[in-house]
């Protein structure tokens, strides 16, 4: 099974390579899900700062391949459902990857492994998520700030310098993005396992 990360800043563009992905039938995880998820189940409320909290105590508590571990769980939950295994699917790609260590943690449950790095300039990135009001954002360019260095922290950007592929989403129409995302797709869906 070939298991492919995706890496970025917030608002980057790494949902659309994963809606490329999900429409070719590629099974699609996103790690900040999982950590909502765990938000809810623990009875907090879902706001930024409990996101950004919790995922720093799982780090803190756990090593910085925390988050991955939990998306693994989640995805042998999917492929053993009522106790039948499942037929496992050929690629699996994971949104939201922020550091090495998580690379790490799924080099050793995939067959192969790859990185993908979707890049944007801050002033794009920062437009979109104050555009996109989804309830766990930030909504103050300070506060995205923050975020990012929070982010950053957990170890964004070495894990985008070993990236094994890389997407720019930035000064272009969204269809020539979404028109690369699906050229890397392909690329990735003919690689051999």
């Amino acid at each position: 099974m070939l298991g492919v990360g995706i890496v970025g800043m917030p608002g980057s563009g790494k949902s659309a390579l994963g809606d490329v992905a999900r429409k070719r039938g590629v099974l699609v995880l996103n790690m900040g899900d999982v950590v909502r998820e765990e938000i809810i189940n623990n009875g907090l409320e879902l706001t930024s700062e409990n996101l950004l909290h919790y995922a720093e105590e799982l780090r803190k508590k756990h090593g910085r391949g925390a988050v991955a571990v939990l998306v693994i769980n989640r995805l042998k939950k999917l492929l053993f459902e009522e106790g039948k295994a499942k037929a496992l699917p050929k690629v699996v790609l994971i949104e939201g990857l922020r550091s090495p260590e998580e690379k790490n943690v799924f080099e050793k449950f995939f067959d192969k492994f790859y990185v993908v790095a979707v890049h944007a300039s801050p002033k794009t990135r920062y437009d979109r998520i104050l555009s996109r009001n989804r309830p766990d954002d930030f909504k103050t360019i300070p506060e995205l700030k923050e975020r990012d260095y929070k982010e950053l922290s957990f170890g964004i950007g070495e894990l985008m310098a070993m990236a094994d592929f890389h997407l720019v989403n930035d000064n272009k129409p969204v269809h020539e993005f979404i028109k690369e995302c699906e050229e890397l797709i392909e690329k990735i869906l003919n690689l051999d396992c």
